[in-house]
């Protein structure tokens, strides 16, 4: 090569060098370790803009199993798992299978009362271009999938705060496109599933469900969050789940943290518990303006 074309071949070495890309367009750089701090701050800042631009003011957050579906798919999971034992009938995992089935299909009514739920909510709430007490979930699917899409099916906004997993969950179709944000950190996803809440709706779950139950009561409990009516649908389901009587007999909580929550059994018995508190709150004084806050987090 003469001169020039070396000139040239090293001109290109340098344009194509990972340091010479702009540090916003460099994804190596960003997902670096010692840019975590930066990513955390823009995964704040990403949905923050995105429900001030839709103009969602407050949320009704809903939590609850993936795995309850709606009655007929549940019906399905069963007489598959009634087949499988069919062929195998002294198989012990294939009757707990079946065991598991019919509890799914006796659950699967909280699949079509938090659809439920979500309409009566969204018809009642979302008037024009500002959004109050719009469906908020994790946008995967079962009792999610339910809320969102009883949002959808009146014609309202509903937003999904996805989760990047191992197994990666794709977002159920029924969120609102432009409110359905994708998380890395579980930090981040927690917090902004509180920060606009007006209520918090929990249908019967596991792990993921109890975990987000329980934040919320701390939180509550501790005075560190806006007050909201915490929903448990279904008393039986949840009196077998959680003791709470035996924490306050035990005296791990206080016999008042017991009035933190409420129980539920159909949608429109949630919505005037929420509407009820909301309107008391009103009448007495304790409405939010006038205080310096970070969405409906106090500022410190």
């Amino acid at each position: 090569m003469d001169e020039q074309q070396v000139r040239e071949a090293m001109v290109q070495k340098i344009l194509q060098s990972a340091s010479f890309r702009p540090a916003y367009m460099d994804v190596d750089f960003l997902s670096s370790p010692e840019l975590r701090p930066s990513r955390m701050e823009l995964e704040f800042l990403k949905p923050e803009i995105g429900f001030r631009d839709q103009g969602v003011r407050s949320t009704i957050v809903t939590f609850g199993s993936t795995r309850i579906v709606e009655p007929k798919a549940a019906q399905d999971q069963l007489d598959h798992a009634r087949a499988m034992l069919a062929d195998t009938p002294r198989d012990p995992r294939r009757r707990r299978a079946v065991q598991r089935a019919e509890r799914l299909l006796a659950k699967a009514k909280y699949w079509d009362m938090a659809r439920e739920f979500a309409r009566v909510v969204s018809s009642a709430s979302q008037k024009g271009d500002v959004c109050d007490y719009v469906i908020l979930t994790g946008a995967g699917p079962g009792i999610m999938e339910a809320a969102n899409r009883g949002a959808w099916e009146v014609g309202a906004k509903s937003a999904g705060l996805n989760i990047h997993l191992p197994m990666e969950q794709v977002p159920n179709p029924y969120v609102t496109p432009e409110l359905c944000f994708q998380f890395r950190y579980f930090a981040l996803r927690k917090f902004h599933f509180l920060l606009r809440a007006k209520a918090l709706a929990v249908f019967p779950g596991g792990f993921g469900t109890i975990d987000e139950l329980f934040d919320a009561l701390t939180l509550r409990q501790t005075h560190r969050m806006q007050e909201i009516p915490i929903i448990l649908f279904g008393r039986e389901y949840w009196e077998k789940a959680i003791d709470f009587e035996f924490l306050a007999d035990e005296g791990a909580i206080d016999d008042s943290d017991l009035d933190l929550f409420r129980y539920a059994e159909s949608a429109q018995e949630a919505w005037d518990i929420i509407r009820k508190f909301h309107h008391h709150d009103r009448r007495s004084g304790r409405a939010e303006e006038g205080r310096d806050r970070l969405g409906a987090w106090e500022m410190e």
